[in-house]
């Protein structure tokens, strides 16, 4: 990925998302208030006349926006929308279609092409049906998975569920529930468990994490009676990784007690072993301000924590603030990132330039 010029403000690229659903309306709300742009650029991917629609629906005032077919018209003053969709599709509130699964395709792909281009620095997807989704071009479970493989440059991505008190990882995603226990492996956990830590440092600056590890069974398998992966697979992960990396994990707790006397507020991090484990505990706590961050990858994206909203599609009513959070924490993570990066740069490239100038500098006063 390209370095961005610092001469120019941050990009921001969001995609519509399935436009059957709540996507673009709580995209109209955020974009709708100007003090946006004091932070960031706004490049949506989508459709003008889907955009309109739905603003238009909804009720929304209409404001100025900049559309393009190219990014290189992009305007730094006002949001822009670049034009993805090559064919009609029509609009359906509330209702899945393989046509809105092809119109969130077809944004996801050409926002991702530009920000590996470095043509925007961050991506920030609205919600998808990943049922809809399906087709030749796209056979992954979500997202996470598709970045992964479109712009992982090998990496592996870390699903992320973060707010301010809060940030869930997990060792397991999209997969089914029985198949879980399989996935559990000591080499899974402590992989997890070393990605979740350089998330941490890296993408939220915290020098010495502490990530809590929950486990897999009820009671924490009650040392065995319920369940053996805690002592057979999941503690020895941990003192693998404590031993190797000096990764500080604790546990492995019971979920249900862990969350329940709120024990998350003690640590940086909180390793969940699957999707409903975390997610449930979290999207209680946090809905309306929760936000999904792949970690682990070298680009940056964010999602709101909330699904396409079919139910309450085209009423108007869609809460905007998850969306708003998660544009705030793509600009934090990459102004996060280049902080850590330059604080952990080469030192002794470094010491030596630095010595290099005093010694120029002393000769020619010498001369």
């Amino acid at each position: 990925m390209n370095i961005t010029n610092d001469t120019r403000k941050l990009r921001v690229g969001i995609t519509q998302g399935d436009i059957n659903g709540i996507g673009i309306e709580v995209i109209v709300k955020v974009l709708a208030n100007t003090e946006i742009l004091d932070l960031c650029v706004p490049v949506v991917y989508g459709s003008s006349k889907i955009w309109n629609y739905h603003r238009h629906t909804c009720e929304i005032p209409s404001y100025p926006i900049n559309t393009i077919s190219d990014i290189r018209d992009i305007k730094e003053h006002i949001p822009n929308l670049v034009e993805c969709m090559d064919e009609d599709i029509k609009v359906e509130f509330g209702r899945p279609s393989k046509q809105a699964g092809r119109a969130a395709f077809l944004a996801l792909e050409a926002a991702t092409t530009d920000l590996k281009a470095g043509n925007i620095d961050v991506l920030v997807t609205a919600p998808i049906s990943k049922e809809n989704i399906q087709s030749e071009d796209f056979t992954f479970p979500g997202h996470t998975e598709y970045l992964q493989a479109v712009a992982g440059e090998g990496a592996k991505a870390l699903m992320v569920l973060c707010c301010d008190e809060l940030r869930v990882a997990l060792v397991t995603m999209h997969i089914p529930l029985s198949g879980v226990p399989t996935a559990i492996t000591q080499e899974a956990v402590i992989e997890r468990l070393l990605a979740f830590d350089a998330c941490l440092r890296r993408d939220f600056n915290i020098e010495r994490p502490r990530i809590a590890v929950l486990s897999l069974n009820p009671h924490a398998g009650e040392n065995g009676l319920l369940g053996k992966e805690e002592q057979e697979v999941i503690l020895p992960a941990m003192q693998q990784a404590e031993a190797q990396q000096g990764i500080l994990s604790f546990g492995p707790f019971a979920a249900d007690g862990f969350f329940g006397t709120r024990q998350y507020r003690r640590f940086d991090g909180v390793l969940a072993m699957y999707h409903d484990q975390g997610l449930t505990a979290f999207k209680t706590l946090a809905m309306d301000e929760g936000v999904n961050y792949t970690a682990g990858l070298p680009i940056i994206r964010t999602s709101p924590d909330h699904g396409t909203g079919y139910d309450i599609a085209g009423q108007g009513v869609a809460n905007e603030t998850s969306l708003r959070h998660a544009i705030f924490t793509a600009i934090d993570i990459y102004r996060r990132r280049q902080r850590y990066d330059e604080a952990t740069a080469n030192p002794l490239g470094k010491l030596y330039q630095e010595r290099g100038k005093d010694n120029v500098k002393l000769d020619l006063t010498q001369d």
